[in-house]
């Protein structure tokens, strides 16, 4: 079930709910990240690269450092103010429609952007639309295996912001009354999203977080929890991770 517009009486803080929060600082955790975009792609991260849901352009800035044929799209105009700084096309614009023609990109990055669209499966059509083949999706989205609910939750109306404990483990209707605002996805969701499209799956795997917020305050407690939880994720309780890593290949349809 796609998420579902918030209610009429959305604040600003709900408004952030809705669309997300975009990496307005870079830290350990977007680092990482970064690597392992550079490294899924190839020499793909220096050929013609789209950030679908480039938010202020943290992702835009430090791409740039592999090419200039960067482009970037975000659903929210304000964001896209800074984000120009970062590369010289962003485009105000949907993921459901892409203003790009077929197959213009080696590499496409949708960055924890999935779960905020109305039509997650347009969104994937669109962005194999506009591949090449041979290119790859590199995709980062929430997985409901986490224990935590990151984006808050709406009770009677009203948008609660926070990490809420075991809401996505809730029945999917029950879990959706809850935080219709945002989707969550299992490895079969994903799996459903992808079939029937020209694509060949990579890699797909789930990573704990890097927890910069913790380790600002609690340093050593902090430090200590990364390397366990990034240790988990050679295990199978990898299930329990923060968010879905997926690099997926479109390829030849004649």
């Amino acid at each position: 079930m796609p998420p579902q517009e918030a209610p009429s009486t959305v604040r600003n803080l709900d408004k952030a709910a809705l669309r997300g929060e975009p990496s307005y600082v870079w830290r350990a955790g977007q680092k990482r990240r970064l690597g392992m975009i550079v490294d899924a792609a190839g020499e793909r991260v220096r050929q013609t690269v789209l950030v679908d849901g480039c938010g202020v352009g943290m992702y835009l800035h430090h791409l740039r450092d592999y090419t200039d044929n960067i482009f970037g799209l975000d659903i929210e105009f304000e964001r896209l103010q800074e984000a120009r700084t970062h590369a010289d096309w962003v485009v105000n614009a949907r993921g459901e429609t892409l203003p790009f023609p077929d197959e213009a990109f080696d590499l496409v990055l949708s960055h924890e952007v999935l779960e905020h669209v109305q039509d997650d499966r347009a969104v994937i059509s669109e962005i194999l639309r506009s591949l090449k083949p041979g290119g790859r999706l590199v995709l980062f989205c929430p997985n409901r295996g986490y224990p935590f609910e990151t984006h808050g939750i709406y009770r009677r109306g009203v948008y609660h912001f926070g990490n809420i404990p075991l809401v996505n483990y809730l029945p999917r209707t029950w879990r959706d009354r809850l935080a219709p605002h945002v989707n969550v996805y299992t490895r079969r969701d994903l799996e459903r999203l992808f079939s029937d499209l020209p694509v060949c799956i990579i890699q797909q795997t789930v990573i704990f977080g890097a927890y910069d917020n913790i380790i600002a305050r609690f340093p050593r407690f902090g430090n200590g929890l990364r390397a366990f939880l990034q240790w988990l994720e050679k295990t199978p309780l990898r299930v329990l991770g923060l968010s879905h890593f997926w690099v997926v290949e479109k390829i030849a349809t004649e």
